[in-house]
């Protein structure tokens, strides 16, 4: 089986070569760059499964680099990021990113993070390959719909993109609609581990907010119930 190809976007070239050594050992191809924009242009040019991606950077930072690639590619971003910039870890998942680690960590919690991302992201392409449209598992909410075979999400009939987690808190969710599920259940249910951090899914909420509503602060369909957690609202 051909190794997953890692893109590792980092500046410090002591960090970012220790965590090549580190992940090479563990069977992975990575690629190197030391800016978003070098970033960009080896994602054009070869087949990545997962981005390992530094939040400052010169030249391009890793939010920029990850609104721009996720114009195109679905495949998990994980962002690397110092303990002052809190504001960038929020931000960065909310532009796209999986996934956050907090700078120093341990390469044994990064290998655990890529694995897991890498995990699911197999996973969701597995689906999507063998989805089979006329089988018809379409979930619709007004004007909302998710087709669990084609892996799609309109909107008012316009297609929305969903990275892999969006699409299976989105599916979690329209699978019950009126049904309201705490942070740390969507959290079990869709990473298939035990509640840790569950600010990742209120981010993860927040964007598909984003997407599928006309007005995010006002939203028709994925609504908050304070202090439980979150539903879709059923439609009359």
């Amino acid at each position: 089986m051909e190794a997953s190809r890692i893109l590792l976007v980092e500046d410090d070239k002591e960090i970012r070569e220790g965590i090549e050594i580190f992940l090479k050992a563990q069977g992975y191809q990575v690629f190197q760059a030391a800016d978003g924009v070098e970033g960009l242009e080896i994602i054009e040019r070869e087949e990545i499964h997962l981005a390992v991606v530094d939040v400052m950077m010169p030249r391009m930072d890793g939010i920029t680099m990850t609104i721009k690639l996720r114009e195109t590619y679905d495949f998990p971003v994980i962002f690397l990021s110092a303990k002052s910039e809190e504001v960038d870890k929020i931000m960065g998942l909310n532009m796209g990113a999986d996934d956050y680690i907090t700078k120093p960590f341990t390469p044994m919690e990064l290998l655990a993070r890529v694995n897991s991302q890498l995990r699911r992201y197999k996973r969701f392409l597995e689906r999507l390959e063998n989805s089979q449209p006329d089988n018809g598992r379409i979930y619709r909410i007004g004007g909302l719909e998710l087709n669990e075979d084609t892996v799609e999400v309109f909107v008012d009939g316009n297609p929305v993109r969903m990275t892999p987690m969006e699409y299976k808190i989105l599916l979690l969710l329209m699978k019950n609609p009126g049904r309201v599920f705490s942070a740390e259940e969507i959290y079990e249910r869709v990473w298939n581990e035990r509640a840790v951090n569950t600010d990742t899914v209120m981010v993860h909420v927040r964007n598909i907010r984003e997407k599928i509503e006309v007005n995010p602060k006002d939203p028709k369909y994925l609504k908050v119930v304070w202090g439980v957690g979150y539903k879709i609202e059923k439609q009359a």
